[in-house]
């Protein structure tokens, strides 16, 4: 029986195994196996809740163990350490407890067709000063690690009963810069309920090019400008940083802009490690990928951020999730497979936290972009999650979590607050 290992239980690759565990597992027609460094499954596009604490990873992540047995696939936690390309063989890092003790050894593992679905990490561009000095928010442990400085910082003014001001500057105006702006603001009236009274934060939203969201449609990204200016969102395009010190950025021409915490979420390009595979690998670390998505190497494949095949958006891994699916089952059966991935962009929807959501439909719904805004665009941006969801669990799971969901909006803090 045919091996098919996942690296990465990002949001394509763990979709990807789960629809193998239904559609080849769970007929034994194939063995599925995830590989993650982590136990539990967040959904990229909701770090920036993460980050301020509106998303709890501890309540709404997945456990990628029970979605393992509910979907049919196999689960390892590890850490990809070498790729043996001639035998087949990946071999994974000894795991070791929070004191630094082994858990466990090397461990080597055989696959018939490999699929590394690693992800994307932000791009600092070799700016001095922003690995030492600002936070990334590239998975949930610098997601978490962002909120415990950020929360130390608004218990520190708790007691204060003078106005306070707690100063946030976030460089990259793309979509995860915008909604954590939107984010924290929202977060501010939270803190204040919870003693923080008097505390204030001073928002700034860093951008080198010439307007927010350069990846998006120019209406799309003046209105979503429109509402961060009535956030009080202090937005500077044309903001170039050419250091991070441990208290400011510095534009170019030496302005330096000061804050108390400081987010970098600039760019996107594959992890440095991606070189050293041996693959072919494009200007920004991703892997090169055909029409298959097949890398250089004939039995191994990439989906999602790690590879060049589409924009770096949740759908693209969706669609190529559904692509290899298919593929595989293909494959497995020794039966001919000549499609080829095309890419369909069905438009993006950016969340601007409850208060709104602005973005454009693509597709059949109309000829060119459909604008959406305001309460009918957050629904449909919170939609999206729940997509995701069913795909992992299915309709009547999906719809037990949305309940729950409401239930613990209903019993626990708005926020998580530890």
């Amino acid at each position: 029986m045919k091996r098919i290992v996942i690296v990465g239980g990002g949001a394509g690759g763990l979709e990807l195994a789960c629809r193998l565990g239904r559609s080849l597992a769970k007929k034994h027609l194939a063995q599925v196996l995830l590989i993650d460094q982590h136990r539990q499954h967040v959904w990229k596009p909701l770090l920036h809740e993460v980050a301020t604490g509106a998303f709890n990873p501890e309540l709404g992540g997945a456990d990628y163990l029970n979605l393992a047995r509910l979907s049919g696939f196999q689960f390892i936690q590890g850490q990809l350490t070498e790729l043996d390309r001639e035998n087949r063989q990946l071999t994974l890092a000894p795991t070791r407890d929070g004191k630094g003790r082994f858990l466990s050894s090397n461990q080597h593992i055989q696959y018939d067709f490999l699929v590394m679905a690693v992800g994307s990490q932000s791009a600092d561009f070799g700016t001095k000063g922003v690995a030492d000095h600002a936070f990334f928010l590239d998975g949930p442990e610098q997601a978490n690690l962002f909120h415990d400085h950020l929360l130390a910082r608004v218990q520190s003014e708790t007691l204060s009963e003078t106005p306070a001001k707690l100063s946030v500057a976030i460089v990259g105006a793309g979509a995860t810069g915008v909604e954590l702006s939107a984010e924290l603001r929202s977060a501010e009236k939270v803190f204040r309920h919870y003693g923080a009274k008097h505390l204030s934060l001073d928002l700034t939203l860093l951008e080198a090019g010439p307007r927010i969201l350069p990846a998006l449609n120019e209406k799309i990204a003046a209105k979503a400008q429109r509402e961060l200016n009535k956030l009080g969102v202090k937005v500077r395009t044309g903001a170039k940083v050419i250091e991070a010190t441990k208290d400011a950025f510095v534009l170019d021409g030496d302005e330096r802009i000061e804050a108390d915490l400081m987010v970098w979420a600039a760019g996107i390009k594959g992890a440095d490690w991606l070189a050293q595979l041996g693959l072919a690998t494009s200007r920004r670390n991703q892997f090169e990928v055909n029409g298959q998505l097949r890398t250089s190497d004939e039995h191994i494949y990439a989906l999602g951020d790690c590879c060049d095949a589409a924009p770096p958006r949740a759908q693209s891994a969706n669609q190529q999730a559904i692509f290899l699916n298919k593929l595989f089952a293909a494959l497995v059966k020794d039966e001919p497979f000549s499609d080829e991935f095309k890419y369909q962009d069905y438009g993006s929807l950016v969340s601007l936290a409850n208060y709104s959501a602005v973005g454009g439909l693509m597709g059949s719904i109309a000829k060119g972009t459909l604008f959406v805004e305001g309460h009918i665009a957050r629904w449909m941006y919170i939609s999206l999650y729940r997509k995701h969801q069913l795909a992992m669990f299915g309709l009547w799971r999906t719809i037990g979590m949305v309940i729950a969901d409401k239930f613990n909006g209903w019993v626990r803090p708005r926020l998580k607050l530890h």
